[in-house]
């Protein structure tokens, strides 16, 4: 569960949640929350209730631009260097921004050198233009769509297939075997970010879910993460109904469907 899925509230809540509902772990988001900014807060998070950090995500949004400093690539470092220190292999980064041009032009070599130096995984996540009124626009230097330019690890996030307008399961085999973290999610076609529970909107989740559980995903040390938006919940137990359902759709649809061929028995 990424710790994203319950705010307003943070990421306490997020581990007090994802153990009380029995989550293999969370996805820490670097994020405006002091506690997430903090590796040792979040270590005892981690032990308290058992629930281990299992990606991390990058501070990478229009409203972390100064976490952890200016430098997007210093952001970058540090990121990748508190994942080692959670023993999370995977840390998960949006393509630059288009006034980040320094940074857009290094981009390329700073997620194959995570990989070099420290193993850790950097997919990059694929993402949407902004639609004011009747113009949109892509804010991102390299594009939305991170298989145009090609890097070795790739997020699949629905809710962004969904307000991009996208063929999903085109994209998703574009990614193919690089395809390394999933966001569990929904849209319904809106172009905006809506992060809904996934089977609430349009998009292909189940088969999305099924593809990656037959063809080797986890064994490939694919990982999922589901990234939804409980923000109007008015009640935490209202939260925790909705990161219940999630939970449930997830472990429904990423059980395999292919059974291994039987061995024949010998003949005598």
């Amino acid at each position: 569960m990424s710790t994203a899925s319950v705010y307003p509230e943070g990421v306490a809540a997020a581990f007090e949640i994802a153990a009380d509902l029995s989550y293999d772990g969370v996805e820490l988001m670097i994020w405006t929350d002091p506690v997430s900014q903090d590796p040792r807060a979040v270590e005892r998070l981690a032990e308290r209730h058992g629930v281990p950090v299992t990606a991390v995500h990058a501070p990478c949004l229009a409203v972390t631009q100064r976490v952890w400093g200016a430098d997007p690539v210093q952001r970058l470092r540090r990121t990748v260097e508190v994942a080692a220190r959670f023993g999370a292999g995977t840390v998960v980064v949006h393509p630059p921004f288009r006034w980040q041009r320094r940074y857009a032009s290094v981009f390329a070599d700073e997620v194959a050198r995570a990989k070099e130096y420290r193993g850790i995984t950097l997919p990059v996540e694929n993402m949407f233009p902004v639609t004011r009124g009747s113009i949109s626009t892509v804010p991102y230097a390299l594009g939305h769509d991170p298989t145009e330019v090609g890097f070795g690890a790739y997020t699949l996030d629905l809710s962004h297939t969904a307000a991009a307008r996208v063929d999903t399961l085109g994209l998703m085999d574009r990614m193919g075997e690089r395809l390394t973290h999933l966001h569990l999610t929904d849209g319904s076609g809106a172009a905006k970010d809506e992060h809904l529970v996934p089977g609430r909107g349009e998009q292909p989740c189940a088969e999305v879910c099924q593809r990656l559980a037959d063809d080797g995903f986890a064994g490939r040390g694919g990982t999922v993460a589901l990234e939804v938006s409980t923000r109007r919940c008015r009640t935490r137990q209202e939260r925790v109904g909705l990161l219940a359902e999630s939970l449930l759709f997830a472990r429904l649809h990423l059980a395999p469907t292919r059974h291994p061929a039987p061995i024949p028995s010998a003949r005598r």
